[in-house]
């Protein structure tokens, strides 16, 4: 990722420079509005595909493959194929994905504290 025109901008130093490469790497890995939630899921245990879309309510086939796909290429979830008929196909969190477990825990924490003050109770 090239980002040499960090170097240019008066307001960023080496070490913004070195922290904007690495926040925009984790958001590109886990970012957006589904793979967290799939990977809290595999996290769980291993699941098939119809069971993600039962879990995920309003996620397209098209991005839920997708998704699948990039959480498998980043070495996030692993993809077993069964060799029964028809074939059975689970996702399931790899050792390197369980690397992201503190996370959950932070998210689910922060996530108690911004509901209960978005709805106007005291923290």
């Amino acid at each position: 990722m090239s980002l040499d025109f960090l170097k240019d901008h008066p307001g960023y130093n080496d070490e913004d420079i070195d922290c904007y490469i690495h926040v925009t790497t984790t958001m590109q890995a886990i970012g957006g509005k589904w793979k967290m939630l799939i990977l809290w899921h595999v996290h769980a245990g291993s699941k098939r595909y119809n069971e993600l879309r039962r879990f995920l309510p309003g996620i397209s086939q098209k991005v839920l493959s997708q998704h699948l796909r990039e959480l498998e290429q980043d070495g996030l979830i692993e993809r077993r194929v069964y060799p029964e008929t028809p074939p059975r196909v689970e996702y399931e969190m790899s050792a390197y994905g369980k690397t992201l477990e503190p996370i959950f825990d932070i998210m689910y924490d922060w996530g108690v504290i911004h509901r209960s003050r978005s709805m106007g109770q005291p923290e």
